[in-house]
């Protein structure tokens, strides 16, 4: 049987189901319609067209939309929330053919575990909220098994100097260090930079 996983009584996989069930993804807080640092960092890591990707806790990212149409149609797309998921489905049409998607708890995996490795893992603000260290060392223990050894990660999540809630729960903050150290030696640094985000709100949050 499959945990659920609980912060201080709430039930993770309910919450982000509610979450896009009830709000428009235009107006959520992560919502992006210019995915262009991504794909500029896609594109720095030399990953073609026929590779295969992974995206983690993407939620209902239009990085999807964008890949496809830069011709990327070997994409896995992973999220604890289904009703996430079905957002994507829904805007793409009949690209979703395209992609395999994958309703899996990151701290938890069961499918994921069962897939091929991967050439990119591309996580774009799921770590942070892994707060309690054991969730932390399965992520990167699940990443570092997915990850080819020429492969590539792409991570962006809250910087030091960010909120330290998202959504209503806590996050785990992060610097380039931090994530270099549990990434450990067998990957190496090729770029990072802090990214202003601005919320369909008008606050910004720091990655």
């Amino acid at each position: 049987m499959q945990k659920i996983i609980e912060i201080e009584g709430i039930d993770i996989k309910s919450h982000w189901n509610k979450v896009y069930a009830r709000v428009d993804e235009t107006k959520l807080g992560w919502y992006e319609a210019d995915v262009s640092p991504s794909m500029r960092l896609v594109k720095k890591a030399g990953i073609g067209p026929g590779s295969r990707l992974l995206s983690v806790g993407a939620g209902s990212t239009t990085l999807v939309d964008a890949l496809l149409g830069h011709g990327y149609d070997n994409l896995l797309v992973n999220d604890i929330s289904n009703t996430a998921l079905q957002r994507i489905q829904t805007r793409i049409g009949k690209l979703s053919n395209k992609v395999e998607w994958i309703v899996d708890d990151l701290t938890n995996a069961t499918l994921l575990n069962e897939i091929k490795p991967v050439d990119l893992w591309i996580d774009r603000a799921v770590l942070h909220f892994f707060t309690e260290e054991r969730d932390q060392d399965t992520y990167f223990r699940l990443l570092k098994n997915l990850v080819y050894k020429e492969g590539h990660v792409i991570m962006a999540e809250f910087n030091m100097a960010s909120a330290d809630k998202c959504s209503g729960l806590p996050v785990h903050r992060y610097n380039a260090a931090l994530l270099q150290e549990k990434l450990g030696e067998d990957f190496k640094l090729i770029t990072s930079f802090d990214h202003d985000y601005t919320m369909p709100s008008g606050e910004s949050r720091s990655y």
